[in-house]
């Protein structure tokens, strides 16, 4: 915390503080009558405000200034970790355009060993790009393949074949296939 801050902070509080002393003397005062003691009291009472608020402007000015200084190294800080960021881009730049220089040579000198006396055409553009790697795979174990074909049939085989009524009272009641074709069913909305 700047310094204009703290001192600004303390005596503005220090001199609130210290009108309550007065402000009781003023009140006793006014209790009794005693019109001399009240003005008085009344004047200390003005002389402490009037400290409070000039500390109280010393400290808004230790906050501006605080508020500066802040501003000032976050810019600071923000133009080192630019500078950082762009070293750091022009040695990954460097590495590449390196590994590119090795890769490259290193692919030139295989053809040169490995090339076939025939005549055969290569493209410079079919070396030097790179191939797309393998997609994964998936491989389900026997135990997942009867577990998930079984699943299936213990769905459908304990489905009932006929409806099921409830009553009101919420018994399930099933009826026959003989039934479920002469029962009417009425709904009401």
């Amino acid at each position: 915390m700047h310094t204009k801050t703290m001192e600004g902070l303390i005596g503005a509080r220090t001199n609130m503080d210290m009108t309550n002393v007065p402000l009781k003397v003023f009140k006793e005062a006014r209790r009794k009558g005693d019109t001399a003691t009240m003005e008085r009291a009344m004047g200390y009472v003005n002389d402490f405000e009037d400290k409070a608020f000039q500390y109280k402007e010393k400290a808004d000015e230790g906050m501006k200034d605080e508020a500066k200084e802040a501003k000032e190294k976050e810019k600071q800080e923000l133009q080192e970790t630019i500078e950082k960021r762009r070293e750091e881009r022009k040695k990954a730049e460097e590495q590449r355009e390196a590994q590119r220089a090795e890769t490259q040579t290193e692919a030139a000198s295989t053809e040169n060993i490995s090339a076939p006396t025939t005549t055969e055409t290569t493209s410079d553009s079919a070396a030097t790009t790179p191939q797309k790697p393998k997609a994964d795979s998936v491989e389900i174990s026997p135990e997942g393949k009867a577990l998930s074909s079984g699943s299936d049939t213990t769905l459908t085989a304990s489905l009932p074949d006929t409806p099921v009524f409830y009553s009101s009272s919420g018994v399930a009641e099933r009826v026959g296939a003989s039934q479920s074709e002469t029962t009417k069913l009425d709904v009401s909305v």
